[in-house]
């Protein structure tokens, strides 16, 4: 394996040596600003999702809803979520991303304030299902469009600032969905939050958008800087239609062919599903634990929940943003490995709060638990930026969200909510038996962390061998003085 890596790295750089008398190491001053507005964009998202944790109770008081059926409500995006993923990712790929994310934004805020309407629990189930093609259309082009902002060796921090925001609209979703349900009823929540999105999307709007592979080939020095911000252009509709169709099942094949082949994505597949499954199922279920568990005043637990995702988890991703680059040149896979050992020691941490004891120290195991695991999540993300070539991550980022949604969060929310409605509402007996398939997942990243370098180095190796073919093509068509 390391022969294998290392005789890539070589080719890498001996076809860096022949195109570098083109095209200097571009110098590029990388604002931090892209990975700000993305990481609202995911904010939001989160809060508009999360809301109903929030006012979990008010709308079973209201509705007069058995836990199984605010399970189901609480996971009911995720079905629309899934079978819009990978058509979404398919067209991260070819069209303007930051439109098609900021048209995004301002839809699903819409639907979000259209909840406050909802007069019945049908009702309530279809509109907030229908908040499931919000993130999977942002998800492929943000991940996309990041990797094509950030070189290699900035990813981890790229990522960790758009995760960290994650991490911020769970815990607002949450703490806002608490407080307002409680001062002003669960209605006036949902209007509270419906709004800012149109703010953060005219952000978005003003983001230039880059070449696609920009950042590769700045990492690797061969970026034309007369090219640098040429856009391509595809025209997906010029034959019809019914055309665009056909087109898209085949390239989606095609496209999915391609990533599946790819060693790294295979495993990071089967891990990440396998890890969000339990995370789905405790983030759903942990306001219920803290209120019938630990006997948490109604709308206290949603607070305790949000502090305890902003104090460990926000802090876990910016830390885990500066180690996922730093130990990218040092620790071999380490992409994959900082994933595998995080989520391991994490969840073990998690398992041991479960345990019957006090308030405090339950909390602070949370809040340990979620630190560690966190760490992992900026790791993760860059990792599958470095193993996916550049025309195909918004489908690879598609495929991740499908996979995570399909095999991970889709149940996950009915089953712990079923399963404690088994055991007389006991919360506590619910979340040690959802807790190991995320060992499972840790176990598979570490199968994941072989493959890394390898796959990465192949990309860059393909980058620079289009690069000189280019530069052949050049030199045949203006073969210059005689």
């Amino acid at each position: 394996m390391h022969g294998r890596v290392s005789e890539d790295r070589s080719e890498a750089e001996d076809r860096s040596s022949h195109v570098t008398d083109r095209s200097s190491r571009v110098t590029v001053r990388r604002s931090s600003w892209p990975m700000w507005v993305l990481g609202l964009v995911i904010m939001i998202d989160q809060v508009d999702q999360n809301i109903v944790r929030g006012v979990a109770t008010p709308l079973k008081d209201h509705f007069h809803l058995s836990d199984l059926q605010l399970g189901i409500l609480l996971s009911s995006f995720i079905a629309v979520n899934g079978l819009v993923s990978v058509p979404a990712g398919y067209l991260a790929d070819r069209w303007n991303r930051t439109r098609t994310v900021g048209h995004t934004v301002v839809a699903w805020s819409a639907i979000t304030a259209l909840t406050a309407a909802a007069w019945n629990y049908p009702v309530l189930l279809g509109v907030r299902s229908a908040l499931g093609f919000g993130q999977a259309i942002t998800e492929p082009s943000a991940g996309s469009l990041l990797a094509d902002y950030y070189p290699h060796e900035e990813r981890g921090r790229a990522f960790s600032i758009q995760q960290c925001l994650v991490f911020v609209g769970f815990g607002l979703g949450i703490g806002l969905g608490g407080l307002v349900g409680e001062a002003f009823g669960w209605r006036a929540a949902f209007l509270v939050v419906g709004t800012p999105g149109v703010l953060i999307a005219l952000a978005v709007y003003r983001l230039e958008e880059p070449r696609r592979g920009h950042s590769d080939r700045v990492h690797l020095g061969v970026e034309d800087v007369d090219r640098a911000g040429e856009v391509e252009h595809h025209a997906l509709f010029d034959e019809g239609f019914r055309a665009f169709v056909r087109n898209m099942n085949r390239g989606l094949r095609d496209d999915l062919k391609v990533i599946l082949a790819i060693p790294t994505m295979r495993y990071a597949l089967v891990g990440v599903s396998s890890l969000l499954f339990t995370v789905t199922a405790v983030a759903a279920a942990l306001p219920q634990f803290y209120e019938r568990s630990l006997h948490v005043e109604q709308g206290h637990a949603e607070l305790f929940v949000g502090a305890l995702i902003i104090l460990g988890g926000i802090p876990g991703v910016l830390l885990g943003g500066r180690v996922a680059d730093r130990a990218m040149t040092r620790i071999r896979g380490a992409r994959m490995a900082i994933p595998a050992y995080c989520v391991l020691v994490g969840q073990t941490v998690f398992v041991l709060s479960y345990l019957r004891m006090p308030l405090a120290p339950t909390f602070l195991l949370e809040v340990a638990g979620t630190f560690i695991i966190t760490l992992a999540v900026p790791s993760l993300r860059a990792g599958l930026s470095d193993a996916i070539p550049a025309n195909l991550r918004g489908a690879g980022f598609g495929a991740f969200n499908l996979v995570s949604v399909v095999f991970g969060q889709a149940i996950a929310s009915v089953v712990v909510f079923a399963i404690a409605g088994a055991f007389d509402g006991n919360f506590r007996t619910a979340l040690l038996l959802v807790s190991p398939p995320v060992f499972i997942g840790g176990l598979v990243f570490l199968r994941a962390r072989d493959h890394l370098e390898d796959d990465a180095a192949k990309i860059f190796a393909a980058i620079l061998a289009a690069m000189e073919a280019d530069e052949e093509t050049h030199k045949e068509a203006d073969p210059g003085p005689a």
